[in-house]
């Protein structure tokens, strides 16, 4: 049965949603599924946007279908060649043999790596601010090399004032029946799932993501539409600077976020005692995470969002805890930077952790360190609630 939603008289959604996927790009976890989103313009010339994943192509397909009518498509434009975007167009080319492919060099050097059917006949390779012309939309392109592939790029309908922004401004999660982010009770809920999907996504792409920004500040945008989650018609304002924030490092909140690893718990008794401290003191959306049980990509979700960082975790094998370690070259892999840190150590005979945290975080780019790291002997004692009290109030200041 088909499931398409009008964005405007002459531009339909076709995408689909999956919840029966628990782990996006088989790492993320997608408890609330996620969405493939495809579009189809009806003018004089029909274009359709970007297909969508192997696991919803049954229902893909019958949307298209149901779109396009008695009509054929003219062209297929593919913004982004990744396979959860890509992965139908060899059986729309097989549906539809009069279409034709639309997408830049890049798109067609991947393309031929993915495929092996006959598509130089049908290939038109557009570059930076081409026009393609429907009859009552003119269609531009605008070039976004590795947010977050090489051969990414956005279609602008100069008509409708409709950026089609491939994965930028996408979310996890899947529609439940809304299509537009000004449809759910509080649109502004949605962003925890979208800081996730852009941290762990884009997130190193930060400068790549200016550059994008900056070429989306000379149009005229009235509607986006993303390839993963809600369409924006609304709080657009909103949402670019969450973009401006996320893209230039530079964190959502003055807070804190805890991350701690511990074998036994006494490690973890100590965030838990940090942030009831900073409570306390006035700060407010303190977490405290533990690395061992939470998923990473919740983890980083954390860091972009918090402006201090805390990083507790004891010595093992005379390094540092694993757990602790994976998460800490993750946010390195990431281009994390510009967060103030502090560090707590635990270590019964050799304390070694804060070194190696110290020196992790010393490679990263502005990663300011408020105080020489706290140091535990296996547990801790009466005696060193003076030292944690100091660094508490040491944390506090930043805020």
């Amino acid at each position: 049965m088909q499931n398409i939603r009008p964005v405007t008289d002459s531009v339909i959604w076709v995408g689909a949603s999956d919840r029966r996927l628990a782990l996006f790009e088989n790492m993320f976890p997608v408890p609330d599924g996620v969405s493939y989103n495809s579009y189809v313009i009806l003018d004089e010339k029909v274009a359709i946007l970007d297909t969508a994943d192997s696991s919803v192509t049954a229902q893909y397909l019958e949307n298209v279908a149901a779109a396009l009518g008695d009509r054929q498509p003219d062209y297929l434009i593919v913004n982004h060649m990744e396979p959860d975007h890509c992965a139908n167009i060899e059986e729309l080319c097989r549906r539809y043999p009069g279409m034709k492919l639309v997408g830049n060099s890049k798109t067609f050097g991947l393309m031929a790596q993915f495929y092996d059917f006959p598509m130089e006949e049908r290939m038109i390779t557009v570059k930076e601010r081409d026009i393609l012309d429907l009859g009552h939309h003119k269609l531009t392109f605008v070039m976004a090399p590795m947010v977050h592939w090489p051969e990414a790029m956005m279609t602008y309908d100069t008509t409708e004032k409709i950026l089609f922004s491939a994965d930028a401004f996408g979310s996890f999660g899947a529609l439940d029946g809304v299509l537009f982010s000004d449809e759910h009770l509080d649109f502004k809920a949605l962003h925890g799932e979208m800081r996730r999907y852009y941290s762990n996504i884009v997130g190193k792409y930060g400068m790549q993501v200016q550059a994008v920004l900056k070429k989306a500040s000379a149009l005229d945008i009235a509607v986006i539409c993303p390839l993963h989650g809600a369409v924006w018609r609304k709080d657009l304002g909103w949402l670019l600077d969450l973009y401006q924030k996320w893209s230039t490092y530079a964190p959502e909140e003055q807070t804190v976020a805890i991350f701690y690893g511990s074998m036994y718990g006494n490690t973890a008794s100590v965030a838990d005692l940090l942030a009831a401290k900073l409570v306390a003191g006035g700060a407010r959306g303190v977490t405290v995470r533990d690395v061992s049980k939470t998923d990473v990509s919740y983890l980083v979700s954390d860091v972009f969002r918090a402006s201090t960082l805390v990083f507790a975790a004891p010595t093992y094998n005379n390094g540092l805890y694993p757990k602790m370690a994976n998460f800490i070259e993750d946010l390195a892999a990431l281009n994390v930077q510009n967060r103030r840190c502090a560090l707590i150590e635990n270590g019964s005979w050799a304390p070694q952790s804060g070194k190696i945290m110290a020196g992790k975080l010393a490679e990263m780019k502005d990663m300011e360190l408020l105080a020489e790291p706290f140091t535990l002997r296996s547990a801790m004692k009466e005696s060193q609630m003076e030292a944690l009290d100091k660094l508490a109030k040491a944390i506090l200041a930043t805020l």
